[in-house]
């Protein structure tokens, strides 16, 4: 079984991409070092769903990349919603302030640039929904600092749980390791809820209680 192949079908049978992301992809094929980060259609638009399913409001974002993710979950958002983003590579501010303006969010995206660590304590209020996706081994600080600030009820989403597959190796390498570490701790909570998707390279669902 082809999974590139099935990720396709499905993206050609889920909500069609807009021109905007097509064109934030395709800059971001060709303008960054590490393009498959971005988080593309198929993860996007379930971002977008979930947004809208679930009724958030205010959502926290740590790592932006060049916005992918980041205009998928704000365009869900009411007009009076609020997304905050942190991004450490402030040299990714020309890609993503531009499509944010291009998609009409820049009011309701609010984007920080430095260590994601120290900008975190700095953010103030209540979150509805929080995605995760910057550097793997500090999951677990950017997990337990925010956790307090979602409500109850609330949405904490991790992305590349699965590490390419590397979590079912039975010699991982470090990084693997804490990665693996990771998952399992967060899936014995007692605080949470937890459902870990394969989609990509997996993302992990956490329903605060």
């Amino acid at each position: 079984m082809d999974l590139d192949l099935l990720t396709t079908y499905c993206e050609g049978l889920c909500i069609p991409q807009s021109a905007l992301l097509k064109e934030l992809e395709r800059e971001t094929n060709l303008k960054t070092l590490n393009p498959r980060m971005l988080s593309g259609h198929l993860q996007g638009t379930l971002l977008h769903m979930l947004v809208k399913i679930h009724g958030s409001k205010r959502i926290l974002e740590i790592g932006t990349f060049t916005g992918y993710a980041t205009i998928s979950m704000a365009s869900a958002l009411p007009d009076d919603g609020e997304l905050i983003t942190l991004e450490a590579n402030e040299e990714l501010e020309f890609i993503s302030s531009k499509y944010f303006q291009k998609a009409e969010l820049q009011d309701i995206i609010t984007q920080h640039f430095g260590d994601a660590k120290a900008l975190i304590k700095t953010i103030e209020g209540i979150f509805d929904l929080v995605f995760i996706d910057a550097g793997k081994k500090d999951n677990e600080f950017y997990f337990e600092q925010i956790l307090p600030q979602v409500r109850s009820g609330g949405l904490i989403l991790v992305d590349n749980v699965l590490w390419s597959g590397k979590v079912l190796d039975e010699s991982m390498d470090n990084h693997t390791q804490i990665i693996h570490d990771f998952n399992v701790k967060m899936s014995r909570d007692p605080r949470l809820e937890s459902l870990y998707l394969p989609l990509r390279d997996g993302l992990a669902l956490f329903r605060k209680k």
